[in-house]
């Protein structure tokens, strides 16, 4: 074949097309269904079942992040209320989301602005300067930004700071607040082409960061200083807390010591090594907090040290590609309920270094593993809390065959309690800088 597609070349791909037994077929089903209904294997659909050998104790009522990218908060915050649920007994409890959501983005607002001016000097269509002026207050994020935000802020039920039309629907919002971060980078880096200094450039930093603050005010409502709170447990017994602060509310009734975890993933491409720590570079969300910080293992591994926290009754928050064999309605991930091979007659066949390597697949999703089911002690599926609310699995809770873990999951986090000693060593040393528009870093965009 040349360079161009002739209309010989389209005459044989007709006739490839007509001579196929099934492919007409297809069309004609296709033409009017949903592919993934006509593709859906019976054999692996009649056997989804809900029931796990290892959970949890402590879940509760599932959450919805609605219409926003706030999955690895809602993962988050959903890892904190198990431990908070159990310690006082709830019937049920959300943490603020839209509280968690308010900090991050005028934290990301002065990252963005702060990394335009320490690229000042770097050429306006540098592929850095059209990366950091891409996407500067996305909903997206990673297990550090998430102990950044809570270190820092702490966190506040969401009675006291309920959600907000914005936060739940966000996409307008962000487009706004991108405008004028966009806005501000111009003036930042117009301002420095005329001599002003480092010092000048924060002050200006300064007065735009207030206008955020009244925008992410406007949007989502003012975060609360103090507040109480007042629980009636499954015993019926009723408390109430006073006089409370976000940071003291986190400090005295969560206590859980988030620098104790660490980030495990499976990242099998070539040019990255197994043991190795990793970073993602300008990728963050507090300046001056944590960096993004990964351990990179074998996929047995990240299963190993998974299943030793379910069994020791810790769930574990995970990142992973949500969108690839994966029924919403059941609510179920697995590698073998679509046979879209056979439906289009080709084969699929990409490994799992080559998806990420050719565009494939990232991380898109971040969720909680409250359960294993374990034959002769091999995990056979995974019970998942997803964030989408309770109208799909089972009340909010999916399933996810251990096929599907090996193939699209990327990273979990875990508590040092669980890994060994090594590891943890491992995971302290210097990390391999990755560039900004790696894909280990895609959740966070």
């Amino acid at each position: 074949m040349g360079k161009a597609v002739t209309l010989t070349n389209i005459k044989k791909y007709r006739k490839d097309f007509n001579s196929s037994s099934t492919a007409k077929l297809s069309m004609n089903a296709a033409t009017r269904t949903d592919v993934r209904k006509l593709a859906m294997n019976w054999d692996t659909f009649r056997q989804i079942d809900h029931t796990f050998s290892n959970k949890v104790s402590g879940e509760l009522k599932a959450t919805s992040q609605m219409r926003s990218g706030r999955c690895w908060g809602f993962a988050g915050l959903n890892l904190l209320r198990v431990y908070l649920g159990r310690k006082y007994k709830l019937k049920n409890f959300e943490f603020s989301q839209n509280y968690f959501m308010f900090y991050d983005k005028l934290e990301k607002a002065n990252y963005f602005l702060e990394n335009i001016i320490e690229t000042v000097d770097e050429a306006g269509d540098s592929r850095l300067i059209m990366h950091l002026l891409s996407s500067p207050v996305q909903d997206g994020g990673q297990w550090d930004m998430f102990v950044n935000l809570l270190k820092k802020y702490g966190t506040v039920p969401k009675k006291v700071m309920a959600e907000s039309h914005q936060s739940s629907n966000s996409s307008q919002m962000n487009k706004l607040v991108t405008r004028k971060l966009r806005g501000f980078a111009r003036d930042l880096r117009t301002a420095h082409t005329k001599g002003k200094s480092s010092s000048e450039l924060r002050n200006m930093k300064d007065d735009m960061l207030s206008t955020v603050y009244q925008m992410l005010c406007i949007s989502l409502g003012t975060p609360p200083q103090k507040f109480d709170w007042s629980i009636r447990n499954k015993k019926d017994k009723f408390q109430r807390f006073t006089d409370l602060t976000p940071k003291k509310f986190y400090e005295d009734h969560v206590g859980i010591e988030l620098d104790d975890f660490v980030c495990l993933i499976n990242d099998p491409r070539r040019f990255t090594d197994y043991n190795k720590t990793y970073t993602v570079e300008y990728l963050g969300n507090v300046h001056g907090g944590n960096i993004i910080r990964y351990l990179n293992l074998e996929n047995d591994d990240l299963r190993k040290y998974t299943i030793k926290s379910i069994k020791a009754n810790d769930p574990v928050w995970f990142g992973c590609d949500v969108g690839k064999f994966f029924t919403r309605e059941f609510g179920v991930m697995d590698m073998d309920l679509f046979e879209f091979d056979r439906f289009y007659g080709t084969e699929f066949n990409m490994n799992k270094a080559e998806r990420l390597e050719y565009g494939d697949s990232v991380m898109t999703h971040a969720m909680l593993f409250t359960g294993v089911d374990l034959k002769n002690n091999k995990p056979v599926k995974w019970r998942v809390e997803n964030s989408w609310g309770a109208d799909h699995g089972e009340k909010g809770f999916d399933i996810m065959s251990d096929s599907w873990f090996g193939e699209f999951m990327y990273e979990v986090v875990i508590h040092k309690k669980h890994i060994t000693k090594k590891l943890a060593e491992l995971y302290d040393m210097e990390p391999i800088k990755l560039p900004p528009w790696d894909p280990m870093g895609s959740l966070a965009h």
